[in-house]
C-alpha cells in the first residue's frame, strides 16, 4: 500500500503510526527473541576522524530526531512571527495555561517521586506531543470550533519551548564552549546561506546548507549539549521562505519515518517482572502527572487566564473547551520519552520504568481526551442542529452546561 505525502502531512495517520510503532517496539522487546534486536540497537557506529561514537539507538535519538526539532523550530518561529503567538495579547492566555501544564505536573511528580534517586525526572511529565494531540483532536473533535485547535496548538508550542530549554540547560554535560562557539559560527553561516537561497534559489546553496547543518549538528553533539538543539538553532535562523519549503519537504519523512523509528527505539523496553509495589516511584509519578497533572494544571490556569485576559485578546474559551485542551495536553509521548532517556541515562532500570510510565500515562491521557473531546464535540453538534441556531461561534455561548 502506497501512502501519499499529504497523508503523512496530516494529523490522524501520523498519530496512529506513532502509537503502532511504540506498541511494536514494546512487543518485540518482551519476546524471547529480543536479544538480536537489542544487540543491533546497542551496536556502536563511529564517525572516522571525530569523537562521535554512538549506538544505533543514540543515532536515532540524537541524530534523526534533530530533524524533527528542526521542523518544530520552523513552526515555532512562524507562530511567533506570523501565527498564534505573534503578539502578547494572543500569547498571554495559552502561556498562562502552559505554565499550569508545567508547574502542576512537576509538583505531582515531586510529591510522588521526590526522593534522591528519582527527583531528577521532574521534567518528564511537562511535555505535550503536538502531533499526537492534534491527531486525537482531528479524530474525535468533529464539530469543535477552530478556537479549540488554535488554543491547543499555541499551548503545545509553548510546551515545546519549555522542553527545548530543559534539554539544552538541564542535560548538558561537560560543555566544551569552544566547540559550541564554533557551532554558533556555523549557525551564522547557515543563516547567511538561507538568505542567499531565498534570493537565488540555487541548488548549490541548498546543498551547502545541508553540509553546514550537518557540521553544526556534529559540533553541538561534540560540545556536550544535546545534539537535537542543533536542529532548534538551525530552524530558528532559517529565512522564512526556504524554511517553509524545508518544512513542507521534511514533514512526510519526519511523520512517516523519523518519529515512528524513535518511538519504536524508545519503547523497546523490557517490562520488569515486579509487583506494582516494587515499581519505581518515577513510574507512578509519571503515570499520574501526565494525565491528571496536565488536565488539572491547564484547566485551572487556563480558566484563570480567561478571567484576566487583556483588552483586545481573543474571546474567552468556555471552561469545558479548556478542559478538553488540558486532557489532550497530557499526551506527552515524543518529548517525554526523550526527557525520560536523558533524565535517567545513568540508571537503566529506572529509565526503562520511566519510559513505561510515559507510555502508560500518555495512553491514559489519550483515552481520557478521546472521551472528553468526543463529548464536547457532540454538544457542539447538538447546538448546531437546534432549530434557528445562528451562532457562528457556539464557544461564546453562556447557556452550555
Amino acid at each position: 500500500m502506497r501512502i501519499s505525502a499529504n497523508t503523512l502531512r496530516g494529523q490522524q495517520f501520523p498519530a496512529v503510526l506513532l502509537l503502532l510503532a511504540a506498541g511494536l517496539g514494546l512487543l518485540l522487546a518482551n519476546l524471547p527473541t529480543n536479544d538480536a534486536l537489542a544487540a543491533l540497537l546497542d551496536l556502536h557506529i563511529a564517525v572516522p576522524g571525530t569523537s562521535l561514537d554512538l549506538s544505533v539507538a543514540h543515532w536515532v535519538s540524537d541524530g534523526f530526531l534533530a530533524v524533527f526539532f528542526l521542523v518544530v523550530a520552523i513552526e515555532l518561529r512562524h507562530e511567533l512571527t506570523h501565527g498564534e503567538l505573534d503578539s502578547v495579547r494572543k500569547a498571554v492566555q495559552p502561556a498562562i495555561a502552559a505554565a499550569g501544564g508545567v508547574l502542576v505536573p512537576i509538583a505531582v511528580y515531586l510529591v510522588i517521586a521526590g526522593g534522591a534517586d528519582t527527583a531528577r525526572g521532574w521534567p518528564i511529565p511537562t511535555a505535550t506531543d503536538i502531533a499526537f494531540a492534534l491527531g486525537v483532536l482531528a479524530m474525535f473533535g468533529r464539530g469543535l470550533p477552530s478556537t479549540v485547535r488554535v488554543f491547543l496548538l499555541a499551548l503545545a508550542i509553548l510546551d515545546d519551548i519549555i522542553g527545548i530549554v530543559f534539554i539544552a540547560v538541564l542535560f548538558a554535560q561537560d560543555v566544551q564552549w569552544l566547540l559550541f562557539g564554533l557551532a554558533v559560527v556555523a549557525v551564522a553561516g547557515f543563516w547567511l546561506l538561507s538568505r542567499l537561497l531565498h534570493a537565488s534559489g540555487h541548488p548549490l546553496v541548498a546543498a551547502a546548507m545541508v553540509v553546514v547543518g550537518i557540521v553544526t549538528w556534529g559540533l553541538v553533539a561534540a560540545s556536550g549539549i544535546h545534539a537535537t538543539i542543533a536542529g532548534v538553532l538551525l530552524g530558528l535562523v532559517m529565512s522564512p521562505v526556504p524554511a517553509a519549503r524545508a518544512r513542507h519537504a521534511l514533514e512526510p519523512a519526519v511523520n512517516g519515518a523519523i518519529l515512528p523509528l524513535f518511538a519504536f527505539v524508545a519503547a523497546f523496553v523490557v517490562i520488569p517482572a515486579l509487583s506494582p509495589t516494587r515499581l519505581s516511584p518515577a513510574f507512578w509519578a509519571i503515570v499520574v502527572a501526565l494525565p491528571a497533572g496536565k488536565i488539572v494544571g491547564i484547566s485551572l490556569f487556563g480558566w484563570l487566564a480567561m478571567r484576566i485576559r487583556p483588552k483586545g485578546a481573543p474571546p474567552a474559551l468556555p471552561f469545558a473547551d479548556i478542559v478538553a485542551a488540558g486532557a489532550l495536553g497530557g499526551i506527552g509521548f515524543t518529548v517525554s520519552l526523550l526527557l525520560a532517556n536523558l533524565a535517567f541515562a545513568a540508571d537503566a532500570g529506572v529509565r526503562d520504568q520511566a519510559i513505561l510510565g510515559v507510555l502508560l500515562g500518555s495512553l491514559l491521557a489519550l483515552a481520557l481526551s478521546a472521551v472528553v473531546v468526543s463529548l464536547r464535540a457532540r454538544w457542539y453538534r447538538q447546538v448546531a442542529a437546534m432549530p434557528g441556531a445562528q451562532r457562528s461561534t457556539p464557544a461564546a455561548s453562556e447557556e452550555e452546561p
